[in-house]
């Protein structure tokens, strides 16, 4: 049997890991400024996460959640703690995509309604209507396309108003900030008219953290930017550090009921064990401010080189557009510097490191993409 090939592979082999470090089969060292996806958020082999993993390994690895897990409750607690927003409430479930899934069906739970207003350019998971909500139609298989799904221009208020006006809307579901889309950051004023628009109509506000929440923007969801909140949050990617693991947090206007939402393996004890740590480490070494200060002296220095369209993102969240003819940039500071970043089409460098890293391996990438850019 061989393994379903679905993905574009660089022809290297990762066997080792520290921090913002990887080294492959033959001792290569590599500075990773893409976390795979924006997972890595403590550092790879973060010690405290590896020690709280194998301390639970030790106990008690699952059970299913028909009986009592008090490290949930734990974790709902320094979530609500940690990302101010210590009255709503954690489901938990195991991919970001699921997240959203949740987070829509909830939605409609509430108030018995079925259009979602999506964005141009969005991406929100591979599950049926995570994926319909989706803009890019390579992904979406006929049998998740549905009629429910109304797709607008990011930051287009009078768009936003108009659906409103034409259509009962269920929800809004937002990304923060875009990240397959290329880093495109969503307006404090849109976010506030999505908050607005959603009182007036009694529409639900899902806030789409999946890649821009956990602290990546400096704040510990980018909605925050706006000091509005939303209905729903939902969370994946680095909440985790590597451990399969996501959730959705959930505001005290929703009724809890038995079986309206349910998993088999979301919430078991060795992801809260890897979920405690990573918030644990976020608070203890203030990884939301470091987020936001080698984030902003990353863009502040991007701005300075030659032959760059636009720098956008916030935090370690960070989009460098680049012209067509530096197209082999992103391979190039993988094979030449050794440097992982990520992309998105046609020409967007995406960087979303650990929220750890330093200073010191910020000037590593400026001088390597300096050189390939006056190159």
């Amino acid at each position: 049997m061989n393994v379903f090939d679905v993905y574009p592979l660089n022809d290297v082999t990762i066997v080792k890991a520290s921090g913002s470090w990887v080294w492959d089969d033959k001792g290569q060292k590599y500075l990773d400024l893409y976390g795979g996806h924006a997972v890595i958020s403590i550092g790879h082999t973060n010690p405290h996460w590896v020690k709280r993993i194998e301390t639970q390994l030790h106990q008690i690895s699952f059970y299913s959640n028909s009986v009592k897990i008090p490290l949930q409750q734990q974790l709902a607690d320094k979530l609500g703690k940690v990302s101010g927003k210590e009255n709503y409430r954690l489901f938990m479930c195991n991919s970001g995509a699921e997240a959203n899934e949740n987070a829509l069906k909830l939605a409609s739970f509430y108030n018995g309604r079925k259009k979602i207003i999506a964005f141009k350019k969005a991406f929100h998971g591979r599950t049926s209507l995570a994926v319909a909500a989706t803009d890019n139609p390579n992904i979406v298989a006929p049998v998740n396309q549905t009629d429910y799904i109304i797709f607008l221009p990011f930051n287009d208020e009078a768009a936003l108003e108009n659906a409103f006006a034409q259509h009962e809307i269920c929800a809004v579901i937002i990304e923060g900030i875009q990240g397959v889309g290329g880093i495109n950051v969503a307006t404090v004023s849109f976010l506030q008219k999505i908050r607005a628009l959603c009182n007036q109509y009694n529409a639900v506000y899902i806030a789409d953290s999946v890649q821009c929440g956990y602290g990546r923007s400096g704040k510990f969801y980018s909605h925050d930017f706006a000091s509005v909140d939303a209905d729903i949050y939902t969370m994946a990617k680095g909440m985790g550090n590597g451990f399969p693991v996501a959730g959705i947090s959930i505001s005290p206007k929703f009724e809890a009921k038995h079986f309206m939402l349910g998993t088999t393996f979301g919430g078991n004890h060795l992801a809260c064990a890897a979920s405690l740590a990573v918030l644990e480490e976020i608070e203890e070494n203030n990884l939301m401010q470091n987020a936001e200060m080698v984030g902003n002296y990353l863009m502040e220095e991007l701005k300075k080189l030659p032959n760059i369209i636009e720098v956008r993102g916030r935090g370690l969240m960070i989009g460098i557009q680049l012209p067509d003819e530096f197209s082999g940039v992103k391979k190039n500071l993988l094979w030449k510097h050794k440097i992982f970043t990520g992309e998105a089409k046609p020409n967007v460098i995406r960087l979303l490191p650990a929220l750890n890293i330093t200073l010191e391996q910020a000037g590593i990438f400026l001088q390597a993409i300096k050189s390939e850019l006056q190159g």
